[in-house]
């Protein structure tokens, strides 16, 4: 009986979404497929989501988007996850789609973007909230006067605990770590100090979202895309009640994250309970996972270069012997100092991407050239083409972070602006990239976006820089270390690996 059942229950699926497909394909705007991009829809409803994720291993683009450019050209349609999804590599294009934001697109977060919906809030509004709520907690300032201690102190006992073990998973105790850390600052959720009987998140909650993610939105029991979801009710559940503990006893206000959703919820407005909720898990989960990802890659960089890890040990004791000796702590003017580390940084940065571009909806239709985008289709504004471009970076599968040096010459300061403004105000490339043999701040500005773009640029860029610049300080002149498993690129379509890295780590003895 109980296969019946579950056969049943497919069937349903199944059936439910080949009336969707029917739907999509009795559009207007969908029959007169000469009005769309070239492309192919694939098969009903699974589209071709199945040749988007089969395993690609190499740290270049993955062969689905490589082999449609030869195909059909620089933006095509195709249909992802149940959903036609116009995919565009086209740099001009990107950048005109990025200034566009709230006009013509906004951004799209999947299944988040859904939930938030249905509460009748526009994904730019909460694009706007979210990035106010996150730089208070997570910007410039909180990371100067709070954090890069406290990233030093975490890091300092965590790199001590690894150095115990026999193997570490480098992603998932790096998570572990940041899982832990975040969920303390951003809500007061101490998990280490829980009662042993307490309903507790589990550990494995941002791993089993990430697969989430790559998997087609089947919610039946068993599948990955099911068991993330339960996760997220489970986490849902307990940071809602936290947030109404404290809401109703403010003398147990501590200035965090969750303390502000709170007193935006009786001034803004803007957001009920359940949608801050989510909200907060949001941020929470994309703070570690764009950590851990940019943290795993390194290992293996500086695991396959000594020459690199030489000259950023050399950086960071230069460092330690220029201190007073009253100072021991890292120093936001320390860190703002680390070159070569800035370097290395944007050279693993132009590698790993948490996803495979940005994701936007398109607000209404969209004339480009001879085409129509329709209004509500997905948009894969997709970056890493310009992250391996050769024509900008020679030899870009090579792990080069000398090839940064020109460019950081520049205040960081400086080239943030520039960015900003020239994506601000020009749609079209100003100069040559051919002729360019090194990068500068223009050409960088234009070509290498890790964290967006334009007004959906992610909020916690600096401190994903600080936290891994602080990991490194620690670990180059406290540390050494050995890859004894792993370390072999994978996409499908993001960029991991497939058996992970794992590492021995002991305490330096000189």
């Amino acid at each position: 009986m109980m296969w019946i059942l579950g056969l049943s229950i497919i069937v349903s699926v199944i059936v439910i979404y080949a009336f969707q497909w029917i739907i999509m394909l009795t559009d207007p705007k969908f029959r007169n497929r000469s009005s769309l991009p070239p492309g192919s829809m694939g098969f009903p409803f699974i589209g071709e989501t199945l040749q988007f994720m089969i395993p690609s291993y190499s740290l270049d683009i993955h062969p689905f988007i490589t082999r449609r450019i030869q195909r059909f050209g620089p933006i095509f349609r195709t249909s992802l996850f149940g959903k036609p999804v116009i995919i565009s590599t086209d740099p001009e294009f990107n950048n005109y789609l990025i200034q566009q934001e709230g006009n013509l697109v906004e951004n799209y977060s999947g299944p988040v973007s859904t939930i938030l919906g249905k509460f009748g809030v526009s994904a730019s509004d909460i694009h706007k909230y979210v990035r106010s709520i996150t730089l208070n907690h997570t910007g410039p300032e909180r990371i100067r006067e709070k954090l890069i201690p406290q990233f030093e102190d975490m890091i300092i006992k965590t790199l001590h605990q690894w150095s115990t073990q026999t193997s570490v998973d480098v992603k998932q105790s790096i998570t572990k770590m940041n899982f832990h850390f975040f969920a303390k600052h951003f809500f007061g959720y101490d998990i280490e100090k829980l009662p042993s009987n307490t309903e507790r998140i589990s550990e494995e909650l941002f791993t089993d979202f990430t697969d989430g993610f790559k998997t087609i939105p089947l919610n039946i029991y068993g599948t990955t895309y099911h068991k993330c979801l339960e996760e997220w009710k489970k986490a849902f559940k307990i940071v809602k009640n936290m947030l109404e503990a404290r809401r109703n006893s403010p003398e147990k206000y501590r200035g965090d994250l969750l303390d502000q959703v709170i007193d935006d919820l009786e001034k803004e407005k803007l957001m009920n309970v359940d949608q801050n909720v989510l909200l907060i898990i949001g941020i929470w989960f994309a703070t570690c996972a764009s950590i851990s990802s940019a943290v795993q890659l390194l290992f293996k960089f500086l695991s396959d270069d000594p020459s690199v890890l030489e000259e950023l040990r050399e950086e960071h004791e230069k460092i330690l012997r220029s201190r007073d000796k009253s100072s021991s702590s890292l120093t936001w003017n320390e860190y703002k100092s680390m070159k070569f580390t800035q370097q290395v940084m944007n050279e693993a940065l132009r590698f790993t991407l948490l996803l495979p571009g940005l994701i936007r909806i398109a607000l209404r239709d969209i004339h480009l050239k001879e085409y129509i985008i329709p209004a509500n289709w997905i948009i894969l504004v997709f970056t890493p083409n310009l992250h391996m471009n050769s024509e900008i970076y020679k030899d870009p599968l090579t792990f080069n972070p000398w090839r940064w040096k020109v460019c950081m010459k520049f205040p960081f300061h400086l080239f943030i602006y520039l960015t900003f403004l020239i994506n601000l105000i020009t749609n079209k490339f100003l100069i040559s990239f051919n002729a360019i043999k090194d990068l500068d701040s223009l050409t960088v500005s234009k070509n290498f976006k890790p964290f967006g773009g334009g007004l959906g640029q992610c909020p916690g860029a600096e401190l994903s820089r600080a936290f891994t610049a602080t990991f490194l300080h620690v670990l180059v002149t406290k540390y050494r270390w050995t890859k004894i498993k792993g370390g072999k690129a994978v996409r499908n379509p993001i960029l991991g690996f497939s058996d992970g890295i794992h590492i021995k780590i002991w305490e330096d003895a000189e």
